[in-house]
């Protein structure tokens, strides 16, 4: 993909009077769209959480909470991220082998960050296929190989009660005399601790072995303190159970070592922002029994003395990041706050280097996610992706790939859209984003052009609105609300479907329609007026009932203040695009296509009609608005606006 940075001599576009567009105003900062580059990865991925933990890429879910990345001054930095979309493609394959033993699945339109930028699995030195790519001795950047997770035994259960309970729990049996003259037996067990993760998971272990225990409030919070709540059990059994489960076993096992180091380290661990882990005690039993483990998957640990009088004595692990990552997935401690690696600067010292790049043979079933970051973490390394698909022909460009890869970037388009609208001929006409390129593409989290846009129109006091189909909108939910707050101004989300394949058919590479979907609601619910957009609707793809009502109620469950649709038309080269796309996924609708739009780039009027009805049934309006505060533009409602060309 290539960016081309240019100065333009003007932002504000007049919008042809011929045009259905209910506007006549319109600010495209990118021409190109680089929502379209695409990525693909194995199943069995393993996918770096925001917990700490890991999971296959094949089940993750939409909304789930992983880490990307984020630039900040010499370092790219992991933050937590959300998951926006998913789906899956059929493509020829690639091995990509690393110098530590990792191995990485791709397809070769995969991009990978190296120590030289993003990289594509494939490409070529010279012709059409020339692109920045993966070579022998290529240096990927991230944390490493992920380690094996464990397997949860009981053994591994055994292990992580002993750590956890001899690390911070009470457990004893005492013998009294009464004041009536008999002897009483007392037996007691209690773990009170501010952290419930652990809590939860020590009161599930132990009924798994047939100890009971009562939850408690232990004490409530007080200062700077927080509350700690606690089991117990006092039964006689339950008590020599406990006592039986932390014995120190005679047999090591794998596992249970796992489970040790889990449990100590809840109980006695720390991991700091200088991503320093400790496990620190006073104990020389539990302090050589946790060495010995750590031993065992061959951590290099230093031995601290902090110079106490307790004799407290602190185990560090050596390695840094790569390290800590290490120790969280061979044991999997219970406590998330414990494993975090926000804001953690993404270096390693360990061997990623390419040492192998091999074709598989075939084609075989990739998984595509999108995310909040861009990236994300793959098998240890960190892995590009992105978005969805429009044209730029006026640029001599053409409609397929070079839309996808050659982004015209207007980078003073903040600077000449306020010298603009400073001007005394500008009559504050309203000014609509989103209606030929989408504004809040991938590649405005580079460039953070729509901030600069946003901030003049603001000060200008000019009517504006948005329209897009990325959730990346919500960055600029504060400078909307100033918007709003001194002239109109409305948004909208296109979401044609909430059908998965006749989204993944059509839109693939776009951020999630549930993900859309929450951005109205998130929007809606900060006092801005937002709608949705049902474009565009496809005879024979996306127009059917049991598609279109589904959409329509959660629209109107997330606060939607107008509810559209509007018939595909096919003007210029995106006719042959789309054609081209439907002879090789839809081929039984061609002829129908090719009758509804003989004529030219609009359905007939009919059709047209039809589909509108569609959303109108149930819509809460039959007018799609694009000014402020859901007030109806002053163009004529019988005039249908066009769909953005990005959705074909």
């Amino acid at each position: 993909m290539r960016f081309y940075e240019v100065h333009a001599k003007s932002v504000l576009n007049r919008v042809p009077e011929k045009s259905r567009m209910p506007f006549r105003w319109t600010i495209n900062p990118y021409r190109g769209c680089s929502h379209a580059c695409r990525y693909c990865l194995d199943p069995t991925t393993r996918i770096l959480l925001a917990d700490g933990t890991t999971r296959t890429l094949s089940d993750l879910e939409v909304g789930e909470r992983i880490y990307g990345t984020v630039r900040e001054g010499a370092y790219r930095r992991l933050r937590h991220t959300t998951v926006l979309a998913k789906w899956s493609t059929i493509k020829p394959a690639y091995r990509i082998v690393l110098a530590d033993g990792t191995q990485l699945i791709a397809s070769g339109d995969h991009r990978f960050l190296t120590t030289r930028g993003w990289k594509y699995v494939t490409g070529a030195e010279q012709g059409p296929e020339q692109r920045p790519h993966l070579t022998l001795n290529s240096k990927l950047m991230g944390v490493a190989a992920f380690a094996e997770p464990p397997l949860r035994t009981s053994d591994y259960r055994r292990g992580y009660l002993c750590g956890l309970i001899r690390g911070d729990g009470h457990l004893g049996s005492y013998s009294y005399a009464s004041s009536d003259g008999r002897r009483r037996d007392v037996h007691r067990f209690r773990l009170a601790l501010t952290d419930d993760e652990a809590l939860v998971r020590a009161d599930t272990y132990l009924r798994t072995f047939g100890v009971d225990t009562k939850r408690f409030e232990f004490s409530p919070p007080q200062g700077n303190r927080r509350a700690m709540s606690a089991i117990r059990t006092s039964t006689r059994s339950g008590v020599a159970e406990t006592r039986r489960i932390v014995r120190w076993p005679e047999a090591l096992s794998e596992e249970w070592e796992r489970g040790f180091l889990a449990g100590i380290f809840d109980a006695e661990g720390s991991c700091g922002i200088q991503g320093i882990l400790r496990i620190s005690n006073t104990d020389p039993d539990i302090l050589g029994w946790t060495l010995a483990s750590l031993e065992r998957f061959r951590f290099d640990v230093a031995i601290e003395d902090p110079g106490r009088k307790n004799d407290l004595l602190c185990l560090r692990v050596r390695g840094g990041l790569a390290e800590n990552l290490r120790f969280f997935h061979t044991a999997e401690p219970a406590i998330t706050r414990k494993r975090s690696l926000e804001g953690r600067a993404v270096k390693t010292r360990a061997r990623l280097h390419v040492t192998a790049i091999e074709p598989l043979g075939g084609t075989r079933e990739l998984v595509d996610i999108t995310t909040g970051t861009g990236d994300f973490i793959a098998n240890g390394v960190v892995s590009h992706n992105c978005f969805a698909r429009p044209t730029h022909t006026y640029l001599n460009f053409n409609a397929g790939r070079d839309f996808e890869r050659e982004i015209v970037v207007k980078v003073n388009a903040p600077e000449v859209l306020r010298a603009e609208l400073a001007r005394r001929s500008w009559k504050r006409e309203h000014v609509a984003l989103g209606t030929n390129t989408d504004p809040y593409q991938w590649v405005e989290k580079r460039y953070r052009l729509m901030v600069g846009i946003w901030e003049a129109l603001r000060d200008a006091n000019n009517p504006c609105s948005v329209l897009t189909k990325s959730p990346l909108l919500l960055r600029d939910l504060d400078l909307m609300l100033e918007i709003a707050a001194r002239t109109s101004f409305s948004a909208c989300l296109s979401i044609p479907t909430l059908d998965e394949k006749a989204w993944r058919e059509t839109e693939p590479h776009t951020p999630h329609p549930k993900a859309r979907l929450e951005a109205v609601a998130e929007l809606n619910r900060a006092g801005i007026p937002t709608g949705v957009l049902v474009a565009p609707l496809m005879p024979g793809i996306n127009d059917s009932p049991r598609q279109i009502e589904p959409l329509l109620e959660k629209a109107h469950e997330a606060g939607a203040t107008n509810i559209n649709g509007i018939a595909l038309h096919l003007r210029g080269e995106v006719r042959q695009v789309f054609m081209d796309w439907l002879k090789d996924s839809r081929p039984e609708l061609v002829e129908r296509y090719r009758d509804l739009y003989k004529r030219g780039a609009y359905a007939p009027a009919q059709e047209r009609e039809r589909l509108s009805g569609l959303v109108r049934r149930k819509g809460k309006s039959s007018a799609f608005r694009l000014s402020g505060h859901g007030a109806a533009d002053a163009t004529p409602k019988a005039k249908e606006p066009e769909p953005q060309p990005t959705l074909f």
